[in-house]
């Protein structure tokens, strides 16, 4: 990237406005790279824009940088020790973002939990990443309640606590004897998705961000200063926090969708005119499979930025076929940070590809003895880069090889440098002594007519030690053949990629970022 691209970048960005400029270098000089600073930035120089959007109501970024001013300094009443954090459980709504900006002031470590935990797994969960204060929305204070949680419960989600609980506004109505002072960068905790079992916890160093890097990944998706984001996807996790830093870092507007549907989703595209939508795989062939879709204005849309897992081929061009060539799939992980990006170009050259390493990143494909393999050869994946994250709260990190770290997935380059990513390592299912990787398979019964949604996995046989099962979702009034389905199969792939069973089921055991967790699904069979 030239210095020219980094300037109109930056200009898009609403970075270099001379108002913007000194309110920036102010906020971060107070806060660091955090949130605070952003949104301090923010409502400096655009204070009536509209900065957050949920079901209740909007704040402008005044009233975002004065509420959690409010909430940082009653923050200060919860009087909690060094290494004790501030858990959030809330969905997608202001109370997320408000209490986010406010610990950062505040200089508070926050962990971000799931809301679809049930009670056993939240207990375990905020024992043991030391949470000794709890801000949940009020229809999960029961779920806290049963989960022998023993700090303080602060409610959120504007309605009056119950059980004794204090709420948010009883903080913000506490006034700090002094000024807010400025205070180290204290990186949130992220819960890694918890596909085969309790989410670990994900820590990183708050400065660990290459500026270059940052930049260079908002100059391949063209984000821009004062753009309506929708986000439906879970803020607790990296995607969706992701989306709401890059939104609140330029002073952008984030319309929040509380959880995931395809009408509502669509509804808030439509009626705000959304020039940016996140999504993650899965919610892009709900989408499509939506009959709200054909009726919704998406002229405005010029992105549409998919991450969290593997988004099949076909998806893909018919989003682009439908909607127009707004989408840009990312490839990363919480560990990892983002290692590559396919622009609508790469997706419409190469259907399938996780795009192209961002500048400042390296990714290196390797053999099972840790060396470079060549293009076109399948091998692990790794990632190197400062978005590392320094590991796991519970002990333990990743593999490190030459500088990067594994992403425990496994692909390959084409020819033009463009990354293919064909499954995880640990699905590798060894069948009559070959080896099948499930996404190749599950990408292909996604192309057939009627199936909505599909699974692979290798469940145990006595002859060749694992045989492949495909789980199958129907599409509304569609006729399925096992037969039909496995001869089409046979006619694109090798014969032990072909599914000797073939189950017809209602629904796939997905996390609610749309991962299919593998283990739920041998449970069944």
């Amino acid at each position: 990237m030239t210095v020219g691209d980094r300037l109109r970048t930056a200009r898009r960005l609403g970075w270099i406005d001379p108002g913007r400029v000194a309110a920036t270098a102010t906020a971060l000089a107070r806060w660091g790279p955090t949130l605070a600073s952003a949104c301090a930035a923010a409502a400096t120089r655009y204070p009536h824009r509209v900065a957050v959007v949920d079901h209740r109501a909007s704040l402008t970024y005044a009233e975002l940088d004065r509420r959690s001013t409010e909430l940082a300094n009653g923050f200060a009443s919860l009087d909690l020790g060094d290494q004790e954090h501030l858990g959030v459980l809330c969905a997608n709504n202001a109370d997320f973002v408000e209490v986010s900006v406010a610990a950062a002031k505040a200089g508070l470590p926050v962990v971000y939990l799931n809301t679809g935990f049930g009670a056993p797994q939240l207990g375990e969960v905020l024992a043991r990443e030391g949470v000794t204060a709890l801000v949940a929305d009020v229809d999960l204070l029961e779920v806290v309640d049963a989960s022998a949680f023993r700090g303080k419960v602060l409610a959120a989600d504007g309605a009056p606590p119950h059980r004794g609980h204090r709420s948010l506004a009883d903080l913000r109505l506490l006034r700090a004897s002094r000024r807010l002072r400025p205070t180290l960068p204290v990186a949130p905790v992220l819960l890694t998705s918890g596909t085969t079992g309790v989410p670990k916890g994900a820590r990183r160093s708050a400065r660990a961000v290459d500026p270059s890097a940052a930049l260079a990944l908002l100059e391949m998706i063209p984000y821009a200063s004062g753009d309506i984001t929708v986000i439906p996807t879970p803020l607790f996790h990296a995607w969706g926090l992701t989306q709401l830093s890059i939104a609140i870092g330029t002073a952008s507007t984030s319309i929040l969708v509380r959880r995931f549907d395809p009408a509502a989703t669509l509804s808030a595209v439509h009626e705000h005119r959304a020039t940016v939508l996140a999504l993650v795989p899965v919610m892009i062939r709900r989408l499509l499979a939506s009959e709200h879709l054909a009726a919704t204005d998406t002229a405005a849309l010029r992105i549409v930025a998919s991450s969290g897992s593997a988004l099949a081929a076909g998806a893909a061009l018919e989003w682009m076929n439908r909607v127009g060539d707004t989408l840009y799939n990312l490839y990363g992980s919480t560990e990892v940070g983002q290692a590559t990006i396919a622009t609508p170009a790469d997706l419409r050259a190469a259907p399938g590809t996780a795009g192209r390493v961002v500048p400042g990143i390296s990714v290196e494909i390797v053999d099972s003895n840790g060396d470079a393999v060549a293009a076109g050869e399948q091998g692990r994946i790794m990632v190197g880069g400062r978005g590392q994250f320094s590991g796991y709260t519970g002990g333990g990190t990743k593999e490190m090889l030459r500088g990067r770290m594994a992403t425990g997935d496994v692909g390959y380059f084409d020819r033009d440098q463009r990354l293919f990513v064909t499954g995880r390592a640990d699905d590798m299912i060894v069948s009559g002594a070959e080896n099948v990787y499930p996404q190749e398979v599950e990408d292909l019964l996604l192309t057939i007519d009627g199936v909505d949604d599909c699974a692979v996995a290798g469940v145990p046989d006595e002859e060749f030690g694992q045989r492949l099962t495909a789980w199958i979702v129907a599409a509304p009034n569609a006729r399925l053949d096992p037969e039909e389905i496995r001869s089409l199969v046979a006619r694109d792939l090798a014969r032990h990629k072909v599914p000797r069973d073939i189950a017809f089921v209602d629904t796939l055991p997905r996390t609610n970022t749309g991962k299919l967790r593998r283990g739920a699904l041998t449970d069944r069979s």
